[in-house]
């Protein structure tokens, strides 16, 4: 069965996904690179940014299964990058260079048309203006009987949970306070929506939370 996941978003304590002020300096907002001490060490997240080898244990344990069976991404516009409105050219190629490590079609949720994007490693950015339904069917179609995973970012992600179309998710918290920025849970009664945490456990930098909507089977 495909399903659709949210996997190793981050929140802070306070309950943000990314912190205030987000821009091309601070793709998280002000403070949001500190949610991700527990993945940035990760034997999973340094070979598929760097190449380099990284630590092992809970943390890579759970950035990895974010990318096992997944077929297809779908992002909001601010995962893909800082410019905002219609574009005003296209130059501008995401955040990660010539080589983005999802490897797997990626679907980003714009107001604005753009043309596909083919990057080195398998990875094509398609912008979907259709909202967060045509985005999903599309995504399904190409991962091709796999997983899809919403990268986010917050309101992303509502919008999918307010769509009932969200299957699992997995949220590390990390034990910083933003203050202020995008709140993940912002006007979601996730308890009313049928979900429920299958699993709870702590590692030295995060705790790590699986909720999964009642009716789910994996």
């Amino acid at each position: 069965m495909s399903l659709v996941r949210v996997e190793s978003f981050t929140i802070s304590l306070d309950g943000f996904g990314a912190g205030p002020g987000q821009d091309i300096t601070h793709p998280l907002g002000v403070g949001g690179t500190d949610l991700h001490q527990w993945l940035r060490p990760t034997r999973t997240f340094q070979q598929a940014l760097f190449g380099a080898d990284g630590t092992t244990g809970l943390d890579d344990d759970f950035a990895a299964r974010g990318f096992k069976n997944i077929g297809a991404w779908i992002l909001g516009r601010n995962m893909f990058g800082p410019v905002r409105g219609p574009w005003p050219d296209m130059n501008w190629q995401g955040w990660w260079g010539e080589n983005p490590p999802y490897h797997v079609p990626v679907f980003i949720l714009t107001h604005h048309a753009r043309p596909d994007l083919q990057m080195a490693g398998g990875t094509t950015f398609h912008f979907v203006t259709g909202g967060i339904h045509e985005a999903l069917d599309r995504a399904r179609d190409a991962a091709n009987g796999m997983d899809v995973r919403i990268g986010g970012g917050s309101n992303t992600i509502q919008q999918y949970l307010h769509a009932g179309l969200i299957d699992e998710m997995h949220i590390a918290i990390s034990p910083v306070l933003l203050g202020s920025g995008e709140r993940l849970f912002a006007g979601v009664d996730a308890r009313s929506l049928g979900y429920e945490c299958i699993r709870f456990v702590s590692s030295e930098k995060a705790t790590h939370v699986v909720l999964r909507r009642h009716g789910v089977s994996i």
